[in-house]
């Protein structure tokens, strides 16, 4: 298989070479100081309820709350037509203790999570109507899986370099990315004095903008991602998964903490407002919310994929994500119910699509989603 033969590679690579080409942590002087102000479920689904959660909030949205406002491809919220035509952004944004809180993730459409070394977890945030973006971040290293993960949105990767096995990817033609560490963009960055680097750096919407104009880049879509990436249902009329009867799981609480033992993030559904939100294990040894340090929001999502991907060690707790495949499986979450899935992608910019145990792809709510990347065999509890 070409992935595998890749990734053999990469890792014969990794053992010749001692030092990473495009490191992180090496202090760039170019930044200046800031001026901001299938799996085994622990609860065999077999032993959960079925029952359909009560009252799943409605709200009439079928006409444009403004005139000229489409529908988003990422969450199927109506937005302008700018933000419609601009490309993402793809933000790394890191998530050990020392990183949190961040800020701005709230604004983000579709935020992912997944390991990197020692168990920790890197997310990255999707965000579209981005041009006037505040304080985001803070930013971090790249990983090739994130990378692929990017391209389905045609995004502009925001990183801060990375291992030395991100550079044939990057250096691809139709990669297009914005990295700190280069003092090509480190205008994108500011880095405030808050806290220590690596953990500082920050960017926002002009001063991206700025760089991507002078590399440049467009940001009108390129034609190389699908253009229909999720399917979605209405506000008026949710997807409430009762169309699968006993296949349904109740769903009120996502424990990912055996997936991700270090931040220990999990899932509580509100059936007010019909969202899961988020927490996760904090500094101080705690667990609370997992908090927008810009709006005081906390974190919240109407649907929640998890992603089981087969993976390899390259080394020195570095990983290599199989982002490519057919043959794998995980779960969809969504107004207080989870059904099984299987997931497909073909190709670096082609969409990864999700699929009921029926074949049929599965119809996301309109909103936020979360997609919780893990490593199979790793374990998930819900009830």
């Amino acid at each position: 298989m070409k992935q595998t033969k890749i990734l053999i590679f990469l890792l014969t690579i990794f053992i010749v070479l001692t030092a990473c080409a495009h490191g992180e942590d090496t202090p760039d002087p170019v930044i200046p100081e800031s001026d901001f102000t299938s799996p085994v479920i622990e609860a065999s689904p077999s032993s959960l309820p079925d029952s359909m959660p009560p009252d799943i909030p409605t709200e009439d949205d079928s006409q444009p709350p403004q005139e000229g406002m489409v529908r988003s491809r990422l969450t199927n919220e109506w937005i302008t037509e700018e933000a419609a035509s601009t490309r993402p952004i793809a933000l790394i944004i890191p998530n050990e203790n020392n990183a949190v809180p961040h800020y701005n993730l709230s604004r983000a459409s579709i935020l992912y999570e997944a390991n990197v070394e020692g168990r920790m977890t890197r997310l990255m945030a999707i965000f579209e109507d981005w041009l006037n973006l505040e304080k985001t971040g803070n930013i971090r290293s790249l990983r090739t899986y994130y990378a692929y993960w990017a391209f389905e949105w045609d995004a502009f990767l925001v990183h801060l370099g990375g291992p030395f096995f991100i550079n044939e990817l990057i250096a691809d033609p139709e990669t297009e990315n914005i990295d700190g560490l280069l003092s090509s963009d480190s205008a994108a960055f500011s880095r405030t004095t808050d806290r220590s680097s690596p953990h500082n750096a920050y960017t926002d919407g002009p001063r991206l903008a700025s760089v991507i104009s002078r590399k440049g880049y467009s940001l009108n879509d390129r034609g190389l991602a699908d253009k229909e990436h999720f399917r979605f249902a209405s506000k008026m009329n949710p997807n409430t998964l009762d169309q699968y009867d006993a296949d349904a799981k109740s769903a009120i609480y996502i424990d990912m903490s055996g997936c991700y033992p270090l931040t220990r993030c999990y899932f509580e559904y509100n059936e007010e407002d019909g969202l899961y939100y988020r927490s996760q294990h904090l500094s101080g040894g705690t667990d609370g919310p997992h908090i927008d340090a810009a709006t005081g929001e906390q974190l919240s999502f109407k649907n929640i994929l998890i992603q089981y991907v087969k993976y390899e060690d390259l080394g020195e707790g570095y990983l290599a994500f199989q982002c490519h495949d057919t043959t794998s499986d995980g779960w969809f979450f969504t107004n207080g119910n989870g059904i099984h899935v299987n997931w497909k992608k073909e190709s670096n910019y082609g969409a990864t699509k999700f699929y009921d145990d029926n074949g049929e792809e599965i119809i996301l709510n309109t909103g936020k989603t979360m997609i919780c990347v893990v490593e199979e065999g790793d374990n998930f509890t819900f009830r």
